[in-house]
């Protein structure tokens, strides 16, 4: 993708260099030293009733003969699944040894039903925060949406919706045969092993025990994808097509969260740590929904950018000491918006700029 207005381009390679704020990365670091501490009494509980009541609703939606019924516990059991899979990116940042057996029961519990076992994610989301690579044609999370094409916005959803037929194909097709094909495997370790948005990533081969995780993650998801597509013998079609539907939604709404989790203005120029600051969205309270849109503190992604060793539960209190302490005409301001409609009319908005 090429800017071909030149004012624009210059405003675009403005703001990768934006230099950075001293007092605000001073005060991010020096008001939240007490903030870095994972509580598991806040965690375990919080992803296990989110699985729970996400299940148990999935459960009622493929049981209930009432329609209207059915309906409103798909849409409790996609919300609530949404919460507890939103927990893989609290995986990505939580210390070693900070919170014993979490990462092995959101697998079980979680990651592998969905098809989303954490191994896609952990090694992939480290990389979209490192200082060098963010924005970047390295940045396996990174697309400059806001300077694409206008039909690049509708199509970003579009591939989400089909996630559920995606993730079956990989696991329950790809992953068996690529054992017995080389070529195949290393394919899909490379370009189908990440949940990345950047189409020319590629993912190296995984070592030691972070391989021996993959593979054991690996196999369990294989096997249930398999028996996924099985249970259409046994059960009929109901429970696949149910399970789809939820699982599509909440890639839906988790790919429009991703939309607005950042500006997208950036066109691989490496940026500094404010201007990556600026590039990304906080959508802090008052407003309720983003609490349902971007769950697990995903409603302060830009303050996560300078913070990422900040458990979820802590950011709110780490953005109010940021709020109340720096300058009005601080950058930290400049990060905070209302909602995700503004936000996506103002992606879609640059886009008709950037033909």
């Amino acid at each position: 993708m090429t800017v071909h207005d030149p004012i624009l381009a210059a405003a675009q390679r403005a703001r990768a260099t934006i230099p950075d704020d001293v007092a605000m990365l001073r005060a991010a670091a020096e008001l939240t030293r007490d903030l870095s501490t994972a509580n598991p009494r806040i965690y375990w509980p919080d992803m296990l009733a989110s699985a729970l009541i996400g299940w148990g609703a999935l459960a009622g939606a493929i049981l209930i003969d009432s329609v209207p019924l059915a309906i409103a516990c798909a849409v409790i059991a996609m919300l609530a699944l949404y919460r507890a899979a939103s927990f893989i990116h609290e995986l990505t940042h939580i210390r070693a040894g900070a919170l014993p057996g979490f990462r092995a029961a959101w697998n079980l519990i979680v990651g592998i039903p969905l098809m989303i076992p954490s191994f896609m994610y952990e090694g992939v989301h480290t990389q979209h925060h490192a200082r060098t690579r963010y924005g970047t044609a390295e940045d396996p999370e990174y697309l400059p949406l806001a300077l694409m094409k206008p039909w690049s916005l509708p199509l970003f959803i579009l591939v989400a919706a089909l996630a559920p037929v995606g993730l079956i194909l990989r696991f329950a097709v790809l992953t068996p045969l690529s054992l017995i094909i080389p070529p195949l495997r290393a394919k899909m370790i490379g370009e189908l092993s990440a949940l990345s948005i950047n189409p020319a990533y590629r993912r190296r081969k995984p070592e030691g025990a972070f391989a021996r995780m993959w593979a054991w993650q690996e196999a369990g998801t294989s096997l249930f994808a398999l028996t996924l597509v099985g249970s259409v013998f046994v059960v009929g079609w109901k429970p696949l097509l149910v399970y789809m539907a939820v699982h599509s939604a909440m890639t839906v709404i988790n790919q429009l969260r991703t939309l607005v989790a950042h500006l997208w203005e950036n066109e691989g120029e490496p940026m500094t740590v404010t201007a990556q600051y600026l590039d990304s969205v906080n959508v802090p309270p008052p407003g309720s929904l983003p609490a349902l849109w971007a769950p697990v503190g995903l409603r302060y992604h830009a303050l996560h950018h300078l913070l990422p060793s900040v458990p979820y539960h802590n950011l709110a209190a780490a953005h109010r000491k940021l709020v109340a302490t720096l300058d009005p005409q601080s950058p930290y301001h400049r990060g905070n918006y209302r909602g995700m409609m503004p936000l996506v009319g103002k992606i879609a908005r640059s886009t008709m700029v950037a033909r």
